[in-house]
């Protein structure tokens, strides 16, 4: 059974009980895609392929098969527009957080209790069966006020990380996006738990690691330190933020491929901008590592 956590099991285009992005792609020789290949084949009227007589060739040459021109269906242009509007919140929320609230205690209550707002709704989200565009936009706006606050206090102590921290994930962004478009990893069903393994074990790693330093087990962070260790758990953090990366990737290019309702676009939008938040955090830790106490 597969976690409605985005997080563990980035949720994306498949109503089915598989992995989304894998079980729903046809595999060389396969069947003819229908309702147990396509979640999408009994949505909007019945099998989006079944007037396309090319959907059987594209399946012997082991390639997805192209979307049907059709209305109400996702498109790449549907992915952007809604990733655009999601991070355009992040960055609003972010910038007016920075520019009104003073690093103080208090501000610092505030970026804490936006960011357990912003995971209430994410996991409401990760749990309806279809998108809220209001519950993604939502999660978005108190995501960047969060980033906005803990990010005007790393640039107080670290001048210029925040800067640095956006340059290093449209970098690993950028890298991600080349590395995968090239076909140097190809992202299948195997890929996929080997990663989510590791990134869970990763992220339990971590909440252990939290609960000794609150108590006092650890001093100075723990793993989690300013230190080379805390350098070295942090690069592992942004590997891990590109594994993710490549499959909202995959799932962006299945949900096209088999004729997602463009509603799910803010799904993609929604799984991206967690991935991107989970990067620049990241990286903003790093920076202020690699900087020293300045």
């Amino acid at each position: 059974m597969r976690s409605s956590n985005p997080v563990f099991s980035r949720r994306g285009f498949s109503r089915d009980n598989g992995y989304a992005g894998f079980n729903a792609a046809p595999q060389a020789g396969g069947p003819a895609v229908g309702t147990q290949a396509n979640p999408y084949a009994q949505q909007g009227g019945g099998n989006p392929y079944a007037q396309n007589p090319y959907a059987q060739q594209d399946l012997q040459h082991g390639a997805p098969p192209q979307a049907p021109v059709t209305t109400g269906r996702m498109t790449m242009d549907d992915v952007v527009m809604r990733s655009g509007m999601t991070l355009g919140t992040v960055a609003v929320g972010a910038i007016l957080a920075w520019a009104l609230l003073p690093v103080t205690s208090t501000s610092f209550g505030l970026a804490i209790g936006s960011a357990l707002i912003a995971f209430v709704l994410a996991m409401v989200q990760t749990f309806k069966r279809t998108a809220s565009p209001a519950l993604i936009l939502g999660y978005a706006a108190f995501e960047g006020v969060f980033l906005g606050v803990i990010s005007e206090m790393y640039n107080s102590q670290w001048s210029g990380a925040p800067f640095q921290a956006v340059l290093g994930t449209m970098a690993v962004s950028g890298a991600t996006l080349l590395v995968y478009k090239a076909g140097w990893i190809r992202v299948t069903a195997r890929y996929a738990r080997i990663g989510m393994a590791i990134a869970i074990a990763f992220i339990l790693v971590m909440a252990v690691n939290l609960l000794l330093v609150a108590f006092g087990g650890v001093e100075d962070g723990g793993l989690r330190s300013m230190g080379p260790l805390g350098a070295i758990v942090g690069i592992i953090a942004i590997i891990l933020g590109a594994f993710f990366l490549t499959l909202d990737f995959k799932q962006i290019e299945d949900g096209i491929a088999y004729g997602a309702p463009r509603e799910e676009a803010w799904l993609a939008a929604f799984g991206l901008t967690m991935t991107l938040v989970w990067i620049y955090v990241e990286m903003l830790r790093l920076v202020a590592i690699f900087s020293g106490d300045d």
